[in-house]
């Protein structure tokens, strides 16, 4: 009787390591695909200004990478993205295939609170604004437009709006990127006139 009380013990102990040994490998086991995508969405949904873009993922356990794919609305919300899924997996490859299109906005919608901002990053970079929410939402439409255009390096690229007037001042590269930033500057809704100061520097 001793000996089955024994048996049985021993038995117990066994099935209880084996237990313990399938939930360390079930714990340690690399997500699904699935798995990590979710966990990446789930992470950008609870990002408030990353909730309502549109941010598609697309992960591959086996290569360690994770695609994003999509639009947002601004480059630092991309930047955001790329870094949340980065963190999502220790040594992860992310293949960032997102378009930065910036929404626009109406002059209707754009309140008082957008030109103070606009106003405050504008001065940051050397940009100056006259003091109506008219030189705000213009300013915001055309650096907008100017950071999304393959031809002209909106970095490089000082934005001056006053009483609707539009000054272009910095360097591009050719004659052409020149060119570009003035039609830009000119087809937003509500300038006057545009003056275009850029310098052309090859190299620059």
């Amino acid at each position: 009787m001793r000996k089955v009380r024994l048996a049985t013990a021993l038995a117990a102990v066994f099935l209880m390591g084996a237990c313990s040994d399938t939930q360390r490998t079930s714990a340690n086991a690399p997500p699904t695909d699935s798995q990590l995508e979710d966990e990446i969405k789930r992470h950008l949904d609870a990002t408030t200004d990353l909730k309502t873009s549109d941010i598609k993922v697309d992960a591959n356990v086996d290569r360690n990478e994770v695609e994003l794919s999509g639009t947002v609305a601004t480059q630092e919300q991309r930047t955001r993205a790329v870094t949340i899924a980065k963190n999502a997996k220790s040594g992860v490859m992310v293949i960032d295939k997102i378009d930065v299109k910036p929404a626009e906005v109406t002059r209707a919608d754009y309140t008082d609170n957008m030109a103070r901002e606009t106003r405050e990053k504008a001065t940051s970079r050397g940009d100056k604004l006259g003091s109506s929410a008219d030189d705000a939402w213009i300013h915001t439409k055309i650096v907008a437009k100017l950071i999304t255009d393959a031809d002209t390096p909106q970095r490089k690229i000082n934005v001056d709006v006053v009483n609707n007037v539009v000054t272009l001042r910095g360097t591009v590269e050719t004659a052409e990127a020149k060119a570009e930033a003035g039609r830009i500057a000119k087809e937003a809704e509500g300038v006057r006139s545009v003056r275009n100061l850029l310098v052309v520097k090859p190299g620059a």
